[in-house]
Order: structure tokens, then C-alpha cells, then sequence
């Protein structure tokens, strides 16, 4: 026992051994296509990467907490401003700009000045043999020139018309067809080791996308360098998201797992709206308990309709004939009626007893939309509406559990007692504040704050190589415009406890529970009010507070009625809570407070 103190101050030094050799012999790539059968015009495509790792988290107490955890390789100044880390395929195809430096300068990215949204180490890929005229090639060859990628059709010797174009250009004697811009998905270790490396985040990245859309989530495994002991394989798995493949479901036995120094891209369609969650599924009691877990939701397609939102719905019932053999986004959404369509006539019980999209039973209510408001589901009636959505992850952390985890002693799952309750990996009051504002600090929330300001923002943690990582981006404090709504998002991924959330003053309108619209298949709606939400872990929830009739000053409190969950540790007046504000307005992608 007495060489364990001392082992640690050597596992950083073997850590980043092992990082460089990885470095050398990694298999690390991306994956976001410019177009898709589906969408062949390149629209409604979402790209992110993330890295699978460990790190550290400051809890409510001051104490540094060892995470394995889930870190960001894309998005990350959108990350950093508490927003999700998905971007479209044109920003996440953006050739990697920062000059890393030696040492480097990524380490403990993102900063609030950091601004580069697109895939960490994406770089053109000079693996690939340079055409060269002259030489013998044979059918299928791939060579690059200065414009692209292309293959051989035929086979033959080159002439002296270098290919160019995106079309099929003879250069004297091959025929070759392009392939694609030098962006072939090929990243550069480097940057991706002093980026992901100790990085993980608490929850991990968020995840957002609309339905409809095709997403392309690439998970890096770059190793954990507390303990390179372990050559933990790690997979993504989006619990209780209807996957039409088990192949991208992240549950290893029908799945695969990526090992250190590989890299795999899982691929999803958005079909329903509602609100999820992931988390990693290798031991998943061991994994979900030391951090990586992370939140996922789907914008329902209403937030997109321009007319009667009725109208829209309905619309899936009769919709257009669909178009054969499409060619185009147009083509392909006429497919979606199928897919979405309840099978039923207005008034009668639907015939597909799966549908996620009945009807309201009232008929049209009257409720428009313009493109511009934002609802939960796709309703019909304009009763999921909300001004401001918040992202909450329930979770909590065993601190013993998680000492143990880094110290080379076997673990007790038996004995496993979280002690730290947190929302979005903070406790109180570190909720509703937990960034100080810096000389120079880019960070939005500080924009016109002096220094040492605290604000609701980004955490950062010290870890083990001297520099500060953005440990836990997501606050909590909940601003509500007067007479206004906001939508929480709820989940819960505690592996050991139930949880409650209550709200005094501020009624709660539960509207859907695990990503399912509260309404019966007639159509009857079954959204219910209440003062109090329990989740077990697994579960999400979607809830509006209304603040008809408060007003701009008053204060309110979302929290724990479980008081021993009030707490950090052994420390009172922490844990499960945070502070709802009323306030005149309320910027819908910043939450900041208005006048």
C-alpha cells in the first residue's frame, strides 16, 4: 500500500508514454458525408467526435473527483458556452487551423477564446499516392491530385492532363472518376492527443439534432492515462433510441467496442423527437458510476412548420403519393409519410399501435407556428410550446468508489453509495455559478463583467498535468421570461439512487415521458401538473414551467425534497438544487437574464 501514493506521481509521466506511442500507432479517423442517399443535396447531415478518456471534476465541496468520461473532438466553443457540440457537415468539414506548438497550445481546450467549431485534427490526406502522368495504373487505382481524390476507371497509362473536376476527366490515357475532396475523414494524432487527452467532461458533449436529420458521431478512444493499466474499450449507446441497426446500438454484444488508439463513427437517423440520453455500455455499472454518461434530445419537425401546426400533422396522413426512385431531399420526404403516419381517420384509434404522432382529439385548435417558436413534440395543438429549453442530467458519484477506481484496487459494487447528487455533474451552489470571469475572458457570460465576477458557466479542474480543462460546461440556473415557459429537459442516469426534483411557486407540466409525447393513440392528451418529478436511472422526462402571471425579480427553487441528497458529501446545503429566476426577458441561446 505504501508504493501507491508514489505510483501516482509516475502514472502522468507513463501516461503520456503510452499517448505518444498511441500517437504513432493509432487508427484514428472521421466520418461526415457531403451528401446522403437521403439528403443528396447535403442538407439535415450532423457531424460531431468526441473522445473516450478520463479526466477530473470539482465537486460542490472543492474536492477534485477522477472520472472516466467522454471529452470534446468537435463543436468545442459551442461545448464551452454550454451548447451542443453537433455541427453541420460544412462546419465540421473544416480543415484544422489551430498551429498546436510546441509545447502545445491545445492542451485543456476549449477556452474561452478558443474558436474553431470543426473536427479536431481534420487534415487533407497526402497518404494517398499524387497522380503522375506516365505511369501504368490499374482499374481502381486511387490517386490524389490538388483538386481531389479520384479512382481509375479504366485501367492504362496516364497522360499528361492532370484530373481535375468533380465529374469524370480523362487525362490522355486513364479515365478516372472523382472521389471527393482531400477531406477524406484522415485526422492528425497530434491534435487530437493534446485535445482529448484528460479531457472528459461531466455529463459529456451534448448532443442535439432535429428530426429528420442523419447524424455521424465519431468516438475516439484515446486511452486513460491515470490508468494505463487498462486498455478499457469504450462504445456509445443512445438508451431507449429507436436504432434500426444493432450495429450502431454501442451494446458490445451485438455491437462492436473501440479499442485505444481506434476510432469508429456510429450513424443515426432522427426519427422522433423527445429527449434521451447515452452513455458508455462496456461494465456499464462501473462506467455510468465514473462519468460517462451524457444527454442527447431531437427538436421535433413543428419547430420548422410555417402554417397550422394541425395542419402539418395531418398532413402525414394524406400526404403526397411517394416519388419513385428520389433523387432529391424533396423525393425522400415523401417517404416520410409512411414512417410517420399513424394509419388512422381523425377520431378513431390509430392502427399502428407505435406511432409517436396521434392526432389531438379536439381537431385543429387554432395553433400556428411561423417557423420561429419552439415546441417539446410535434403536438398538433401548440401544447408543448416553451420560450427557453435547459438540459438537466440527474447523476450522482460514490467519491470512494471513484478513488478506488484510480488506485489500482478492486472495486466494491456491493458497497457503492453516491454521496455527491449532482445536475449536469455540479452540486450546489456551484449550479447556479461555477465560472469565474478573467481579464481577456471570452466566455459570453463575462461579456461586460469585471474580473472575479462569478457567473453561471463553464467549471474548469486542475488535472494532473498543471492545466486547467473545462471539466463541467453545463449550468443549471433556470431564467424564465415573466408570463413566459421553459422547457426542462430531464434525465436521469444514476446508477444507484432514485431521484426527485420539486418546484414550489412554479407549476410543472410533465409532457413527456421517456421521449414519448403524453398522449393516449386516440388522441387525448395525458399531460399532467404537478409539483414533483421521480426518476429512477434510465428515464427522461420533459417538463414546462409556466410563469403566467410572476414577475421579473422573484426567485424560485428546483430541488431535492430527499434532504439527505442536500448535500456535498458530508457538507449540508449542496447537492439536488438550483435557482429559478424570472426575468424580463431571456436570450434563447445564451439564457442570460435581460431587462
Amino acid at each position: 500500500m505504501k508504493s501507491i501514493p508514489r505510483l501516482l506521481y509516475v502514472l502522468p509521466v507513463f501516461g503520456l508514454l503510452l499517448a505518444a506511442l498511441d500517437a504513432e500507432a493509432q487508427n484514428f479517423h472521421v466520418q461526415c458525408p457531403t451528401n446522403t442517399p437521403f439528403h443528396p443535396d447535403g442538407s439535415n447531415i450532423k457531424c460531431q467526435q468526441i473522445a473516450g478518456g478520463d479526466g477530473y471534476a470539482t465537486m460542490g465541496d472543492g474536492t477534485t473527483t477522477y472520472l472516466f468520461g467522454f471529452g470534446p473532438l468537435s463543436g468545442l466553443p459551442d461545448i464551452y458556452n454550454g451548447l451542443p457540440g453537433t455541427e453541420v457537415n460544412s462546419t465540421f468539414n473544416t480543415t484544422f487551423g489551430p498551429v498546436t506548438g510546441t509545447p502545445s497550445s491545445l492542451v485543456g481546450m476549449p477556452d474561452g477564446n478558443f474558436s474553431f467549431k470543426g473536427a479536431i485534427g481534420l487534415t487533407e490526406d497526402y497518404g494517398l499516392d499524387p497522380w503522375a502522368a506516365g505511369l501504368v495504373y490499374l482499374q481502381g487505382a486511387t490517386v490524389r491530385t490538388a483538386t481531389g481524390i479520384y479512382s481509375a476507371i479504366s485501367a492504362g497509362t496516364s497522360g499528361a492532363n492532370t484530373p481535375t473536376g468533380t465529374g469524370t476527366p480523362f487525362d490522355g490515357g486513364v479515365n478516372w472518376a472523382y472521389q471527393g475532396t482531400l477531406l477524406d475523414g484522415h485526422v492528425d494524432a497530434r491534435p487530437i492527443m493534446d485535445v482529448g487527452v484528460m479531457n472528459a467532461n461531466q455529463p459529456a458533449p451534448l448532443i442535439a439534432i432535429d428530426e429528420d436529420d442523419e447524424l455521424f458521431l465519431t468516438l475516439t478512444n484515446v486511452g486513460m492515462i491515470m490508468r494505463p493499466d487498462l486498455f478499457e474499450q469504450h462504445t456509445v449507446h443512445f438508451h431507449g433510441y429507436p436504432n434500426a441497426s444493432a450495429f450502431y446500438d454501442g451494446v458490445p454484444d451485438a455491437s462492436i467496442a473501440i479499442n485505444v488508439g481506434g476510432s469508429f463513427t456510429y450513424y443515426y437517423l432522427a426519427p422522433d423527437a423527445g429527449t434521451y440520453f447515452w452513455h458508455c455500455h462496456i461494465a456499464p455499472p462501473e462506467h455510468l458510476q465514473m462519468g460517462m454518461v451524457g444527454q442527447l434530445y431531437v427538436r421535433p419537425r413543428q419547430d420548422r412548420v410555417n402554417g397550422s401546426v394541425y395542419t402539418a400533422l395531418a398532413n402525414l396522413e394524406t400526404g403526397p403519393a411517394m416519388t419513385p426512385n428520389p433523387k432529391d431531399s424533396a423525393g425522400w420526404q415523401t417517404y416520410e409519410n409512411v414512417r410517420k403516419r399513424c394509419g388512422k381517420a381523425n377520431g378513431s384509434v390509430p392502427a399502428d399501435i407505435l406511432c409517436t404522432t396521434p392526432l389531438p382529439i379536439k381537431g385543429d385548435t387554432g395553433a400556428t407556428n411561423d417557423a420561429t417558436k419552439k415546441y417539446a413534440y410535434n403536438d398538433g395543438d401548440g401544447t408543448t410550446y416553451y420560450d427557453v429549453e435547459y438540459l438537466i442530467q440527474i447523476h450522482g458519484f460514490d467519491p470512494n468508489f471513484h478513488f478506488v477506481g484510480m488506485t489500482f484496487n478492486p472495486e466494491s459494487f456491493n458497497d457503492m453509495k453516491d454521496k455527491y447528487f449532482l445536475l449536469n455533474g455540479r452540486s450546489y451552489p456551484d449550479t447556479v455559478g461555477g465560472h469565474v470571469c478573467a481579464n481577456g475572458d471570452g466566455f459570453i457570460g463575462c461579456t461586460g463583467k469585471t474580473a472575479g465576477t462569478v457567473v453561471a458557466g463553464p467549471m474548469e479542474t486542475q488535472s494532473t498535468d498543471g492545466t486547467n480543462h473545462a471539466s463541467q460546461p453545463l449550468p443549471t440556473v433556470i431564467n424564465i421570461p415573466a408570463n413566459g415557459h421553459a422547457l426542462l429537459r430531464i434525465s436521469d442516469l444514476d446508477v444507484s439512487e432514485y431521484q426527485t426534483l420539486a418546484s414550489l411557486g412554479i407549476p410543472m407540466r410533465v409532457v413527456g415521458l421517456n421521449a414519448r409525447l403524453l398522449r393516449d393513440m386516440a388522441g387525448n392528451n395525458m399531460a399532467y401538473n404537478t409539483n414533483s418529478i421521480t426518476l429512477a436511472g434510465g428515464e427522461s422526462i420533459d417538463v414546462i414551467l409556466d410563469a403566467t402571471g410572476l414577475t421579473k425579480g422573484q426567485k424560485f427553487y428546483l430541488y431535492t425534497p430527499n434532504l439527505d441528497h442536500l448535500s456535498n458529501d458530508a457538507e449540508n446545503f449542496g447537492g439536488l438544487m438550483t435557482e429559478v429566476n424570472i426575468c424580463g426577458s431571456v436570450d434563447p441561446a445564451t439564457k442570460v437574464c435581460g431587462t
